[in-house]
């Protein structure tokens, strides 16, 4: 493992680093199946209201730890929290939280994008945490080291349906210059919000789930979002100024 300086400057360099194991594996098949017990719970209070699963379509639910105390643990763990603050500073929020989830019946793969343009306002940091061993056949990430130094014009359009209407167009992005970044189950990827990433279909009818947390400088102004309800802070205190209310 890299120590906290490599760490930061391979950060600085690539928009990203890959922690292998941060957690054991039986912890994140005890992740997994809590991730199955708030879907449940949501798409049977859908039913309910005569409503349409709420996850079922592209395989992304957002709002775990609004929904489970486990997660609202998970997201304040020091192993995780150690981390970005050597990456980010003393003063870190948890912001959100969703699940990113393909199987036989969600199989293809996410578009190129910058998280940031979902958002705006100050950027955010998050790790994508690997609930199953991800290859490149079952969908594992890819990158494009350093592409976080800028913000790029998202002009691609929902071809396949699937609700991923923020991305790059295909023939923007050079692939020769992609890292794929497989990872056993417990592997954390720490990723800049301006980094351009993308995932693969899942070829193989097996799960490949993915737990994506999302933390902010609290140091830094910035808006006051609609939708993070679950925000608290992990480490540090809040000083910067909000920008006032948005989404």
């Amino acid at each position: 493992m890299l120590v906290a300086a490599s760490r930061k400057a391979a950060f600085e360099k690539d928009g990203y680093i890959v922690v292998e194991d941060l957690f054991p594996g039986e912890y994140m098949q005890e992740a997994k199946a809590e991730v199955r017990r708030v879907l449940d719970a949501v798409n049977a209070e859908c039913a309910a209201r005569g409503e349409k699963p709420r996850n079922k379509a592209n395989g992304v639910y957002v709002g775990l730890s609004l929904n489970s105390g486990f997660f609202k643990r998970f997201n304040a763990d020091p192993r995780l929290v150690d981390i970005l603050e050597d990456l980010v500073g003393p003063n870190l929020e948890f912001w959100s939280d969703k699940i990113v989830f393909k199987s036989a019946g969600v199989d293809f793969g996410s578009p190129w994008h910058q998280d940031w343009q979902y958002w705006h306002g100050a950027n955010k940091y998050s790790l994508w945490i690997a609930l199953d061993d991800a290859t490149r056949e079952n969908g594992c990430l890819k990158v494009l080291p350093g592409s976080h130094t800028r913000v790029f014009q998202h002009g691609g359009r929902d071809e396949e349906g699937i609700g991923f209407g923020n991305r790059m167009r295909k023939e923007d992005i050079d692939e020769s210059k992609a890292v794929d970044l497989p990872a056993r189950a417990g592997t954390a990827v720490f990723f800049h919000d301006l980094l351009l990433h993308a995932s693969y279909p899942n070829t193989t009818g097996r799960d490949r789930w993915a737990l994506i947390p999302t933390y902010r400088d609290a140091s830094k102004d910035d808006y006051d979002y609609g939708f993070a309800q679950a925000a608290f802070m992990v480490r540090g205190q809040r000083t910067g100024k909000s920008l006032g209310v948005k989404g």
